[in-house]
């Protein structure tokens, strides 16, 4: 069995005891980057080593998998954080799992997508994840075109170093909608900017761009 698992976002203690049972079990565990799936397996004294498994391995490792997972071996699959494949790596893996007929589960836990809905208070009962826009510029222009045609709360992530030049080419699109930034979920830092997008650039303090940032957009015509 293929176990998919999702870890904290940042808290550790945001886990599941479903998720502890099974990394305690599996005989391998994948993880995107070894580092950090060191310092939760040591915090909770689950004593395994972390194989790597990212994007740039994951098509060359996946065919040296199947005939494990086909012997009888459990693998788990963890990200650097939240549930793998959303915005990391895990895609092939699955595909191939079914192609092969081999049987995987999730087991569901921390999401930063979710979690930054709830924080930013806007409607939650239609909403598009993104991830990461592309970063050529031609295709950016194209997607958010589109995005700015789609009624529902949108919900993009960002690198700090990116998010002050996102946020100004996302004002020519989404201009007066409401919009919330969300930073460092679930750490002592965790930092949340609501406002309008015309003016939400000046409530970003630039000493303060540090972590992961998740944009939300209530891109919708009637606000709620």
């Amino acid at each position: 069995m293929l176990y998919v698992i999702a870890t904290p976002i940042g808290n550790l203690e945001d886990i599941t005891l479903r998720a502890l049972r099974v990394l305690r079990k599996v005989d391998i565990i994948l993880a995107e980057d070894t580092r950090q799936a060191r310092v939760l397996l040591s915090h909770y004294r689950i004593n395994k080593v972390a194989k790597s498994f990212y994007e740039h391995n994951e098509k060359r490792i996946t065919p040296k998998l199947i005939p494990l997972l086909k012997s009888g071996k459990d693998v788990a699959l963890i990200s650097n954080a939240g549930t793998p494949t959303i915005s990391d790596p895990g895609y092939n893996l699955l595909r191939t799992c079914i192609e092969e007929k081999i049987p995987f589960t999730s087991i569901p836990g921390p999401s930063a997508v979710t979690n930054a809905i709830v924080l930013s208070g806007l409607p939650s009962d239609r909403f598009l994840f993104v991830g990461f826009l592309p970063f050529k510029k031609s295709k950016r222009k194209k997607e958010l075109e589109m995005l700015a045609l789609v009624e529902a709360t949108i919900v993009i992530f960002e690198s700090p170093h990116r998010l002050i030049a996102t946020v100004n080419q996302l004002k020519d699109y989404f201009k007066d909608k409401r919009v919330t930034l969300v930073k460092e979920m679930t750490k002592i830092y965790e930092e949340t900017i609501r406002a309008n997008m015309n003016d939400i650039e000046r409530y970003i303090k630039s000493d303060c761009l540090k972590g992961e940032w998740v944009i939300v957009i209530d891109n919708r015509s009637n606000k709620s």
